[in-house]
């Protein structure tokens, strides 16, 4: 099992380097103790950056895993099982992750509440553009105005986004199930990391990576809807420069 160092807080979030011990090779990964890399998952693409090892730098193209953590860097890695290593993720594309997952995040709580609890059914996020997945609506353009002016208003306001631990039975109590998407986790799950934004202007299970602030997002401008059909319209987005943004720590995991 690979510790997922950034799921500790949102702070650890602002980590870039971290050391780890293989603990299994692939024939073009390996597995580490733990890390701070990101897998693909949650609608969340991978976090890049490079593995330093005994033998020099390896760069990480890929990153898998529920798990145990494959970080893809290669057949010629030459990393051994017990081999301390030093990692380092891309920081731009780190970021860049975390104010897009946010944002995703604002703009699906400020939906639900706006037109009548339309939900996400789907999201996918990347470092220069995201998507969002709603079901069942059909936006207009002054719907699409009015959910735009909500969302830069928070963003306006520099609403905080904070982390917790909540059992799966204290969510519920507090959010509508279908809300958070409860149905989409495994029944087995039952203490969940929840991101919350402002006074649960939006507060949902998530294992994704996010900013601590709204402030760090920039604006949200849309870049199209598109019908998915059934009722499902896809709006995707892009994020201006931010009022406020924060650096990587420099600090070693």
């Amino acid at each position: 099992m690979t510790e997922k160092l950034y799921l500790r807080s949102l702070e650890d979030g602002y980590f870039q380097r971290f050391d780890a011990t293989v603990t299994d090779v692939h024939d073009e990964g390996v597995v580490l103790d733990r890390t701070l890399f990101y897998p693909l998952g949650g609608g969340q693409h991978w976090d890049t950056g490079t593995i330093e090892g005994p033998n020099g730098n390896l760069v990480v193209t890929e990153v898998r895993g529920r798990g145990e953590v494959v970080h893809h860097v290669g057949p010629d890695h030459q990393l051994a099982k017990g081999d301390v290593v030093r990692g380092s993720i891309d920081w731009e594309t780190r970021y860049a992750h975390m104010r897009m997952h946010t944002a995703q995040h604002l703009v699906s709580g400020l939906a639900y509440e706006l037109f009548d609890g339309v939900r996400t059914v789907g999201n996918q996020i990347h470092a220069d553009r995201s998507r969002i997945d709603f079901n069942p609506i059909a936006f207009d353009e002054t719907m699409l105005a009015t959910l735009l002016e909500a969302v830069n208003q928070r963003i306006d306001e520099a609403v905080p986004v904070t982390d917790h631990v909540m059992t799966r039975e204290a969510m519920n109590q507090v959010m509508p199930p279908e809300r958070t998407n409860m149905d989409l986790l495994p029944p087995h799950v039952r203490e969940l990391r929840v991101i919350q934004i402002g006074d649960r202007i939006d507060m949902c299970p998530c294992a994704g990576t996010h900013v601590t602030n709204l402030a760090e997002l920039g604006h949200v401008e849309w870049t199209g809807k598109k019908s998915k059909g059934k009722g499902t319209q896809r709006l995707t987005y892009i994020l201006g420069e931010p009022v406020h943004t924060r650096s990587a720590s420099n600090d070693v995991v």
